[in-house]
């Protein structure tokens, strides 16, 4: 009975120390890999940062050039806002962090600028064509691509830029207050009519109450500013437009 004992104390041992060596054996690789995996990122990491010093005016002068740039980044999953400094990849490996940003005060000065009659709505391609007419022929074109990087730096400001779909158009929003669902329907309708939306239509589209139109139209006046009110249409009487849903020739 204690040689058997022995044995089994003998036989545990040895489990025990095979347990200690798969383990230790585990962590060595894991630390290879770990160890691997940082080179092949080091490398990596310089290869794009030579890619874009070599490429650097053709990604800030050719928007078709840095549209396919930033695909490429997104694809391989690098974000090119994102890094260790102020204004990630684009600040630190192309040297466009002031581009950039210049291109985000355009475009706050654009929204604050039409803020009084759209109340704080833009459609995206407005805000596009009015920001490279501010830039002018030697600013270098842009495209809706570089107005979307440049509201994403600036969100923390917490001013209330942010892009939403409203009717399958996107919208740039530059206020914090946040749309309702019947702002939402409101808009979509207006951009369907040139800006142009009738309580009839409402009612008859959408079956809602008159009530329930006029209260979310009337809101959209009063407390919202995103709409005007015509009460010399020849056709209703009244009509409210939609500034954000209409044309600008300015």
């Amino acid at each position: 009975m204690h040689r058997r004992g022995g044995v089994g104390l003998a036989a545990f041992d040895r489990q025990e120390q095979s347990k200690r060596s798969f383990a230790q054996l585990s962590t060595a690789l894991s630390q290879s890999q770990v160890d691997h995996l940082h080179s092949q990122l080091a490398h990596f990491r310089t290869a794009l940062s030579r890619f874009a010093s070599t490429h650097r005016d053709s990604i800030k002068n050719d928007p078709t050039f840095r549209h396919a740039f930033q695909q490429m980044c997104s694809s391989i999953g690098v974000d090119p806002l994102a890094g260790p400094r102020k204004g990630g990849w684009w600040a630190e490996m192309l040297g466009l962090g002031d581009w950039q940003y210049e291109l985000g005060v355009q475009i706050v000065d654009v929204c604050v600028s039409t803020r009084e009659r759209n109340g704080g709505m833009i459609e995206m391609l407005e805000l596009v064509r009015l920001v490279s007419k501010l830039r002018g022929v030697h600013g270098g074109e842009i495209t809706e691509d570089d107005v979307l990087r440049s509201i994403k730096t600036l969100q923390p400001l917490g001013a209330g830029y942010q892009v939403v779909e409203i009717g399958g158009k996107k919208m740039v929003r530059s206020v914090v207050k946040e749309l309702d669902e019947d702002q939402s329907v409101v808009l979509a309708i207006a951009q369907a009519e040139g800006g142009r939306v009738v309580q009839d239509i409402l009612v008859q589209r959408k079956g809602w109450t008159r009530e329930r139109a006029n209260a979310a139209l009337e809101n959209m006046v009063h407390r919202d500013g995103l709409c005007w009110i015509d009460d010399q249409d020849e056709l209703c009487g009244r009509v409210y437009w939609v500034p954000s849903a209409m044309q600008w020739d300015v």
